[in-house]
């Protein structure tokens, strides 16, 4: 058992400078995964069963959601997507217990269920930022919504953000208005820009400074991962963790030294049991 990087993870927790970042490998825990898509293959499995399309695609998630907007209008891939994620599936043990830390400055979430946005509804003050479409919103990288789902601006309308906890989502979310980055042309888009940070809102790039990220439920197995995730952390703190059972690959293994993760080979449920007893002994 890693005792020793769960006491400084729960330490970081308790003075607010720990950031979880939330892949969809954490709708496995709880057994969640069987209601929403929780992988990149499991949603692309959704896409491809509501609208068919060549055998090259079929697997690749950009791909096969770009050839559906090309051929198919891209309001079909979003009513797909909200079906994909339309299930009244209830936060993880995982979400309820970092959505209620006393300390949560911000959570970033790289999926598009909306589990963190109901189990943040037992906060006080908290709102989201969310990546959209270009295809849908040109002009606007990020959209604000409050903790009701009521919209709160634009990035521009928001030089900072007064909520106590921000739930930051750069791809998008099925709550509360189907916001979603999934498409190639989606990601072009977002990675022409992303490395002068333009599409990072303003408030995560001054919230993560000096802070850690721990990543939980995420692989970075594809460029695209490791893009993401690379900019979000940019400029933060030297030092993060990961939450990671299974078996890297070479790729990600470069990935985690290059950023100083420190990979914690613990399951989801013995992370979630551990920093509970932890947090209780407070």
């Amino acid at each position: 058992m890693n005792v020793i990087p769960l006491d400084s993870i729960a330490q970081a927790f308790d003075g607010g400078n720990a950031i979880p970042f939330l892949g969809p490998g954490v709708l496995s825990f709880d057994g969640t995964g069987r209601q929403l898509p929780d992988s990149h293959k499991a949603l692309v499995g959704h896409l491809t069963s509501k609208s068919s399309v060549p055998h090259k695609v079929r697997k690749n998630l950009g791909a096969a959601a770009q050839f559906i907007e090309n051929f198919k209008h891209r309001s079909t891939v979003t009513n797909a997507m909200t079906e994909a994620f339309s299930a009244d599936a209830q936060p993880t043990s995982l979400h309820t217990l970092l959505m209620t830390l006393p300390a949560l400055p911000l959570v970033v979430h790289a999926w598009y269920d909306d589990l963190p946005q109901k189990a943040l509804r037992l906060r006080s003050s908290w709102g989201m930022a969310q990546g959209v479409s270009q295809s849908e919103h040109f002009g606007d990288w990020v959209y604000y919504y409050n903790s009701d789902g009521t919209y709160a601006g634009v990035e521009s309308d928001r030089s900072y953000v007064s909520w106590k906890t921000l739930l930051y989502q750069p791809l998008g979310s099925v709550w509360p208005a189907h916001n979603y980055l999934v498409s190639d042309s989606d990601f072009v888009e977002v990675l022409t820009e992303i490395d002068i940070q333009t599409p990072i809102p303003d408030s995560v790039q001054k919230i993560r400074k000096g802070r850690r990220f721990l990543f939980l439920g995420c692989r970075f197995s594809t460029q695209l991962e490791r893009l993401f995730a690379h900019q979000i952390i940019k400029r933060s703190s030297e030092k993060h963790w990961a939450i990671l059972p299974e078996d890297t690959t070479p790729n990600e293994e470069r990935f985690l030294e290059t950023h100083n993760i420190e990979r914690i080979s613990m399951s989801i449920d013995e992370f979630v049991t551990e920093l509970s007893k932890k947090q209780h002994l407070e």
